[in-house]
């Protein structure tokens, strides 16, 4: 696909899911500003984008602090131009049983995985909007679809993704900006590095593709969502999961 001319902020992009996004985005031809909690961690990703003949620049944000995030997107405009594109990746997990899940556990998680894509719509969105185009890309799950146990923050973060989803789709579509999202099954991750055997075995057995997904499984879907091509196609989510859920 085609993102010459386009610039795109990608969230969560030091590693994994977030990095491949980035990458792939910069290949099509994208300017791709790579934010990460750390500075080191989005270097590390234009690194690698800029080793494959790409354009980049790495941005230290944390998407639960909103001067941050409105300091971010002045930043890339100033540095790189309008963004036309926004990937809201950037995750965390406090994983524990219902009854034993402190305020904490539950606050934070909400705050960086809900709260901080909507912190980089709402910033996101203004410039996007004098310009009259843009595509936001959320990164939701299968367990904001379906529930999971010893989740129940991250279960209804990404929820929650979906209602933003819909709503941002509804509210500016007008204006040229689809929203739309993704929600990925078990990938290959640092977050899924951590799973028992035995359950890995079950979600190998019970998907139909046989083992969980790379996030090159997952990237082409964003990048779809994200083009030009997607146009008519807003308030959608897409699960990628090697049908897991069927």
């Amino acid at each position: 696909m085609n993102f010459v001319g386009r610039v795109a902020i990608v969230t969560g992009a030091s590693r994994g899911i977030g990095r491949e996004i980035a990458v792939q985005l910069a290949r099509g031809g994208a300017a791709v500003a790579c934010v990460a909690t750390s500075q080191q961690g989005a270097d590390q990703a234009v690194a690698e984008i800029v080793a494959n003949g790409g354009q980049g620049k790495g941005y230290a944000c944390d998407v639960s602090d909103t001067a941050a995030v409105d300091g971010l997107i002045e930043s890339v405009g100033n540095d790189l131009g309008v963004p036309a594109i926004l990937v809201n990746n950037a995750g965390i997990t406090r994983d524990t049983l219902l009854m034993r899940m402190k305020d904490d556990d539950w606050d934070r998680v909400l705050d960086v995985n809900l709260k901080g894509a909507f912190r980089m719509i709402r910033a996101a969105t203004r410039p996007m909007m004098k310009a009259r185009y843009g595509r936001i890309v959320n990164l939701s799950s299968v367990i904001g679809l379906h529930g999971g146990a010893g989740q129940a923050n991250y279960a209804a973060a990404k929820a929650g993704i979906l209602g933003l989803t819909m709503s941002v789709a509804k509210e500016l579509g007008s204006r040229g900006i689809t929203c739309n999202a993704v929600a990925p099954g078990f990938i290959e991750t640092d977050m899924t590095a951590d799973l028992p055997a035995e359950f890995r075995a079950h979600v190998e057995k019970q998907a139909p593709a046989g083992r969980l997904g790379t996030p090159a499984d997952l990237a082409p879907a964003v990048l779809f969502f994200a083009s030009e091509e997607s146009a008519y196609v807003t308030g959608q989510v897409l699960t990628v999961d090697g049908g897991l859920m069927l």
